[in-house]
């Protein structure tokens, strides 16, 4: 089913950041303008942004980040995301690489997830101190000369500065959010919960389902979720399956029926009815924007 939703690929990020595509696996870009896309997205690579200047809001998932800079922001081709300008100049600085390019001749072949931001939705953004600003301005710099100097090891260069990206990130991360220690293990039972939806939404749409294998009733579930996130459980859940459809919906190549069927509604009717409820308009509406 993944390979059917709409993704943004390398090719599409260098055409927005009008960067030529020099390689299939990986892209380095140097922004100084907002040319994201402001519908939610999914892309085929994973994306490390050091903002330099100015801010940005981001959605990742369900979770809304103000970033200023100095800040490091991480993505996974699974988070999906939007953007919206937030003020009118900034300078940011991406490699977006595909995880077969990352690990081509690495062994462990699960390296990526053993660093949570880039999947972690309370993760993704850290703000930078002085000295760390400063490093990652030198790695970030050190990339962007690599990239631009012709050198027959240029390819394997590049992919061990990004290991070193992402073990500074997480060094970072570890140092400086010692207070976030139950999201990074995932211990509380929101946590658990967005684990558990995360996996799940797609064909899983009632509460009790969470409650049951959370071992809480669904009162209980709903009510602390609802004090630790001002949402209830089943308002996430909502807002997942919602944010998906939204995703789903811009792939012209599947009709209104199939989208309905692969979020397991019993009837594309029950779906249509769902997303008006969830975003004020019907699929079709939502799905003419992009025609």
């Amino acid at each position: 089913m993944m390979e059917m939703i709409k993704i943004i690929s390398l090719s599409r990020h260098s055409r927005l950041f009008s960067v030529p595509d020099t390689s299939k696996e990986y892209l380095y870009v140097s922004a100084t303008g907002h040319p994201f896309p402001e519908e939610p997205y999914r892309a085929e690579s994973y994306a490390i942004a050091h903002l330099t200047v100015g801010s940005i809001y981001l959605q990742g998932g369900l979770n809304s980040h103000e970033i200023h800079a100095p800040s490091i922001i991480t993505l996974a081709p699974s988070v999906i995301r939007s953007f919206r300008k937030r003020s009118d100049f900034l300078k940011m600085d991406i490699i977006f690489f595909k995880d077969n390019f990352l690990l081509e001749k690495y062994a462990d072949q699960l390296f990526l997830n053993n660093f949570d931001f880039f999947e972690n939705a309370d993760l993704h953004v850290v703000k930078l101190n002085d000295a760390a600003q400063l490093k990652f301005s030198k790695l970030f710099e050190i990339i962007q000369l690599t990239q631009g100097t012709a050198n027959y090891h240029q390819t394997q260069i590049i992919r061990h500065h990004i290991f070193a990206l992402i073990y500074e990130i997480g060094a970072y991360h570890r140092q400086h959010n010692s207070v976030n220690q139950t999201s990074l293990i995932g211990y509380t039972l929101f946590a658990k919960f967005k684990q558990l939806l995360n996996r799940n939404y797609m064909q899983e749409h009632k509460l009790e389902f969470y409650a049951s294998h959370l071992h809480v009733t669904p009162k209980s579930l709903s009510a602390a979720i609802k004090k630790q996130t001002g949402k209830s459980a089943g308002k996430w859940i909502n807002e997942t399956i919602a944010l998906e459809a939204k995703v789903l919906l811009q792939n012209k190549m599947l009709t209104v029926s199939q989208i309905s069927g692969m979020l397991n509604f019993s009837a594309q009717s029950v779906f249509g009815k769902f997303f008006r409820a969830s975003t004020g308009v019907s699929p079709m509406t939502y799905r003419k924007k992009f025609l």
